[in-house]
């Protein structure tokens, strides 16, 4: 056999995993996560919910109430899916992109409001909360992932760490690095890569010659799959799997297939220049919550008046999250100053003189 049939070999034991169609309909009966009518009640709730904090989120950065934003949209279903398998024990290591899990997972929502705005009071994460606050380095939370699955395992824990980042992510070194250690010392990790097509602008056609981001997982010797990511029960029945399997010893790397409607994020990118609207069509005939909607309706688990009661739920959210964010007192440079070291080196000391003094005035 030689190398392109290896090759082939390989590339041929990843096929897209899902569950759900476009049109809603069941197309992989037998690998149904085994979830009440409840849950899956809940896990539309999560995404329509998310789906409107974003939209007003967004609104909120135009007004210039809040910093830094990534919009969601389109990829809530892996967002929600992966989070919804987790135990509340369980470790979140995120990107930017990321707050909807911190959230479901305990974060306060004002503080997530607050982290965008770069207050020091949105890091300060409540002790019963096991989320780190999201890494803006593309791919730096890889690494403290296998380290922290590694604590985990070493402290006696049955729980695991996941992290996120998207198809720019596994270009860097330290995607490579971080899935290799976990490989090395069975750490019960859990890497998603939200494969949404574009790392900001660049196609991942041109982030790597692999037909999938998932066969990666191979050379680390750890578990790969490619999901349908913007089906919300694969990525979940996914989720649930690779938990099992790193508590087990086995770490897994999945690949969630989505797509962001928006812009990579606010700080000026135009997705117009890369992406075309035929593209944009395509995808958003996969909406995961259309997609995901006409399934529950078909089961009559879900109406018009069960959605507007989410939608009118995390409008008030947002709403008294946003006041609440707006109570925390500004910072001062002084802040910054204090906040950045417990010792102060003899620079900074007198900066901090300069500095209290002008703002006691």
């Amino acid at each position: 056999m030689n190398n392109v049939q290896v090759l082939q070999n390989v590339e041929e034991n990843f096929q897209t995993f899902r569950i759900l169609d476009e049109k809603g309909e069941v197309v992989n009966q037998d690998a149904m996560p085994d979830v009440t009518d409840e849950q899956l009640q809940e896990l539309m709730r999560r995404m329509v919910y998310t789906r409107i904090w974003d939209q007003r989120a967004i609104s909120l950065n135009r007004q210039g109430r809040l910093g830094f934003y990534a919009p969601v949209a389109g990829q809530e279903a892996t967002m929600i899916g992966t989070q919804y398998a987790l135990d509340k024990q369980d470790w979140i290591l995120p990107g930017y992109r990321d707050i909807p899990q911190l959230v479901f997972h305990g974060l306060p929502l004002y503080q997530a409001f607050l982290f965008s705005r770069g207050h020091v009071a949105g890091n300060r994460i409540p002790e019963d909360v096991n989320v780190l606050m999201p890494q803006i380095i593309i791919g730096a939370q890889i690494i403290q992932t296998a380290g922290v699955a590694m604590g985990l395992k070493r402290n006696g824990n049955t729980n695991v760490a996941i992290t996120y980042t998207g198809d720019g992510g596994s270009s860097q070194g330290d995607f490579y690095e971080g899935l290799n250690f976990a490989g090395a010392f069975k750490s019960p990790a859990i890497f998603v890569v939200q494969n949404n097509r574009f790392a900001i602008s660049t196609p991942v056609e041109k982030q790597t010659a692999a037909k999938t981001i998932a066969q990666k997982a191979v050379a680390a010797g750890i578990n790969g799959i490619q999901v349908d990511g913007m089906d919300v029960l694969a990525v979940l029945a996914a989720t649930q799997q690779a938990r099992k399997d790193a508590l087990d010893g086995t770490p897994t790397l999945i690949e969630a297939l989505t797509y962001r409607y928006g812009p990579h994020t606010l700080a000026g990118d135009d997705p117009t220049r890369y992406r075309t609207k035929e593209l944009d069509t395509e995808y958003q005939e996969k909406d995961p919550l259309v997609r995901f909607r006409l399934f529950l309706e078909g089961k009559k688990l879900w109406n018009e008046d069960m959605e507007n009661e989410v939608i009118e739920q995390a409008k008030a959210d947002v709403k008294e999250a946003i006041s609440l964010a707006d109570k925390e007192p500004k910072q001062k440079v002084s802040d910054f100053i204090n906040n950045m070291f417990e010792t102060l080196p003899s620079n900074l000391k007198e900066q901090l003189e300069e500095y209290t003094a002008k703002e006691s005035k």
